[in-house]
């Protein structure tokens, strides 16, 4: 009798981390997201963000130099001030030194409930040879950007 209870409750844990694994979103993981951002659709090839070119000024804790990449979803919700960034859709910034030399990649990825009080965002920051220094619900960039809430968490342009 214990045996089986015992083998019941293992097949319930297995079934409820199932559940949570499942419910994950299969890129609220640095190493998918910059998998994804790299090999399965290259962000160079996405749109800049709109009005701005590459290697504008930057500021803590980004970088002097920033160049920012923003996926389809993305950039239509900017031009087209929608009120919101949709799910699944992703911004990528350069951070470049003074030197403008490139210093890292900060990410942010919507996805719808992941993060209520951040904004539903997923935050990655990575050095150029694919080694996460930040990811997930980073306290830092939730704090940062809570000022801009009303903006769907964002400081450059407007989505409103």
């Amino acid at each position: 009798m214990k045996k089986g209870l015992v083998v019941c409750c293992v097949i319930l844990m297995i079934g409820l981390l199932a559940a949570c694994v499942a419910k994950m979103s299969p890129m609220a993981q640095g190493d998918a997201v910059i998998s994804y951002l790299n090999k399965t659709d290259p962000y160079q090839q996405w749109q800049l963000w709109p009005g701005k070119g590459k290697l504008y000024p930057g500021k803590k804790p980004h970088g002097a130099f920033l160049t920012t990449y923003v996926s389809k979803g993305a950039y239509n919700a900017i031009k087209n001030k929608s009120g919101s960034i949709p799910e699944g859709a992703m911004i990528v910034k350069e951070n470049y030194s003074p030197a403008k030399k490139l210093a890292a990649i900060t990410v942010m990825y919507k996805k719808s409930g992941y993060s209520p009080d951040g904004g539903d965002w997923f935050w990655l920051k990575y050095a150029p040879d694919g080694k996460i220094m930040k990811e997930g619900k980073v306290g830092g960039c939730i704090n940062c950007h809570a000022s801009v809430k009303a903006n769907d968490w964002l400081f450059t342009g407007s989505v409103m």
